[in-house]
């Protein structure tokens, strides 16, 4: 299950990061939640992965404003425009899950966000989106 929903936040993020890049984030109409993946690829995932990739998603997307005034209140340092694509769109998803997915830990997707950024980004990104993401934590106890 934990790779499943780690498999599911990659997708998650890879998907939001191609919409904001292409500057439709939030999308005008109908895209494709799986960007990048071949039919077969999706084919191949697993249920459960499609199904919290397009919650993640959805979810972030139906919430983007609120997510980004509260990235853009806890980066006091970094306005959103400034940040990095990939740690942006990481910083979105676990803000998504922090504020509405009340069945996960907050430790564990911090966690989740800091192994994607150790993944996908640059090597000190992960201490950025730490910091934000445990201040907000401890701020909304």
């Amino acid at each position: 299950m934990k790779n499943q929903r780690h498999k599911a936040r990659e997708i998650a993020v890879s998907t939001l990061y191609s919409l904001d890049f292409n500057s439709e984030l939030p999308p005008s109409s109908r895209f494709d939640i799986f960007q990048g993946m071949t039919a077969d690829e999706v084919e191949l995932l697993d249920e459960e992965i499609k199904l919290f990739a397009s919650y993640l998603i959805n979810g972030t997307i139906e919430h983007l404003d609120e997510i980004d005034e509260l990235i853009s209140k806890y980066s006091t340092n970094r306005p959103i425009n400034k940040i990095d694509y990939v740690d942006r769109n990481i910083l979105r998803i676990s803000f998504f899950q922090l504020m509405h997915d009340k069945d996960t830990h907050p430790t564990i997707i911090i966690d989740e966000a800091v192994k994607l950024s150790q993944a996908l980004s640059n090597d000190v990104s992960f201490k950025f989106i730490n910091g934000i993401l445990d201040t907000y934590a401890k701020a909304t106890k």
